[in-house]
């Protein structure tokens, strides 16, 4: 009787990390070659300036179609800045699928990697997360404003109130479109970007700084605001290496967007929220709080339910 060999094994298109490695090294799989995060990082941008400008222009296009007035500046679309609102964050929320896209394809890893070292988002511990962070950002606030008398300003610079009918169209689309466009921010900085350079450099801070930076530059925030950003990107890069995923960052950039955007709805600053810019130094205040009281309480929550911090 004949013997023939065995047939070729096939190598799995997607490879995982082996077992134990922390969030920012997800990308050290058997496959990884230097070229393949700086091709993904070159493909994901194209594809995040192609789909961002697709929404733009197609929602440009249906607004013109249904009448809608067009904007009389370069930072606004139309005179509406709740339909302005729904396509900025839109043209964000759209970058989802081509991260994951981009680990899938070009990395050849699952793209669940991306949200935590178990391969997936955590529902339950970002659920926990969130009533954490909403829990600090109404403390945060509240540091704003006790700043503000402490420092002889009106409350009223504050607080307005524009009434329901204006206020509930900014509460609908904040909802129904936050969560994917901070969750799309959180992947692609805090996720692509740092487990992009953990797959050379063994010391997750490189990676946290330098897209905390990204993360930064495409603030249009200035003077004070760019720390208040830096301070978020920084902090939520650390949490996603120390918790072993993007929930925690996730929960708290949720919240955090949610509150400004319907605040600024309620008092009828969207316009300015949108093109964003200077923000008051008391503001500082707040994001000591927030983000001192979030750091602490995730860390304690991930220790006492033993958050999986490494892959399995």
């Amino acid at each position: 009787m004949d013997h023939f060999p065995p047939p070729p094994r096939h190598e799995p298109w997607m490879v995982p990390a082996p077992p134990g490695s922390r969030y920012d090294l997800l990308a050290r799989t058997r496959l990884h070659a230097w070229w393949r995060p700086v091709l993904g990082t070159v493909a994901g941008l194209a594809g995040l300036m192609l789909a961002g400008l697709a929404v733009i222009l197609g929602g440009a296009t249906l607004g013109v179609i249904v009448g809608a007035e067009m904007g009389g500046s370069e930072e606004q679309i139309f005179t509406d800045p709740v339909l302005d609102l729904g396509i900025n964050l839109l043209s964000i929320a759209v970058v989802l699928p081509i991260v994951y896209g981009v680990v899938a394809w070009i990395q050849r890893r699952p793209p669940g990697t991306l949200s935590s070292v178990t391969g997936r988002l955590r529902w339950r511990w970002m659920a926990r997360c969130t009533a954490v962070a909403i829990g600090v950002v109404v403390l945060g606030q509240a540091a704003v404003a006790v700043t503000y008398v402490a420092t002889g300003e009106e409350l009223g610079d504050l607080f307005g109130w524009v009434g329901w009918e204006r206020f509930l169209p900014v509460l609908i689309v904040t909802l129904l479109l936050v969560p994917f466009q901070a969750a799309a921010e959180e992947y692609v900085f805090r996720g692509w970007l740092i487990q992009a350079f953990g797959a050379f450099l063994s010391n997750p801070w490189p990676g946290i700084l330098l897209s905390t930076a990204a993360f930064t530059a495409v603030h249009a925030y200035v003077d004070w605001g760019i720390i208040d950003v830096f301070a978020f990107g920084a902090l939520m890069g650390w949490l996603a290496v120390r918790t072993g995923g993007l929930e925690a960052a996730i929960a708290l950039h949720v919240v955090n967007n949610v509150l400004a955007f319907g605040v600024s709805g309620a008092d009828g600053s969207l316009p300015e929220a949108l093109k964003q810019g200077s923000v008051p130094w008391q503001t500082l205040a707040g994001t000591v709080v927030q983000l001192g009281l979030y750091a602490i309480v995730v860390l304690a929550m991930t220790k006492r339910r033993r958050i999986e911090t490494v892959s399995p």
